[in-house]
């Protein structure tokens, strides 16, 4: 029997996040004084330390900036092969997450893609990224 996979601690800053995961939208910590986007979540903005962060949709776009496949058993319930990458989005922050939807022989460094969204429990929906499709 294949072990469960293992669910992302759930931090009193990023709870807008995985509420909007769990609506099929991401979000992401903008800020109310200079307009600067950021991941992670914090109480301040980072470039003009003001606290009034706002919870903007996102567009779920980005590129593949760096990624790499697990080949060995590493992390209980997640089975290799697998991948993790590090998506640059539109909106400048990088998330970590796995790319879902495309062979591992054809990830490569600056692919478009798109988030979509892997419901695990009620509490915990995953952002993923699969090869971005051509209307979007």
């Amino acid at each position: 029997m294949a072990e469960e996979r293992p669910l992302p601690p759930l931090h009193e800053d990023e709870l807008p996040f995985w509420e909007g995961a769990r609506r099929g939208e991401l979000l992401l910590p903008r800020c109310g004084d200079c307009q600067h986007t950021w991941w992670p979540p914090g109480p301040v903005c980072p470039e003009c330390l003001s606290d009034r962060v706002e919870w903007r949709r996102a567009s779920g776009r980005g590129v593949v900036a760096s990624w790499v496949v697990f080949r060995r058993r590493l992390v209980p319930g997640f089975e290799p092969p697998y991948n993790v990458a590090w998506v640059q989005l539109e909106e400048g922050p990088r998330l970590v997450a796995n790319l879902v939807d495309v062979p591992l022989e054809e990830i490569r460094t600056g692919m478009p893609v798109e988030a979509v969204f892997q419901r695990l429990t009620d509490e915990v929906t995953l952002v993923q990224f699969r090869p971005r499709r051509q209307s979007s």
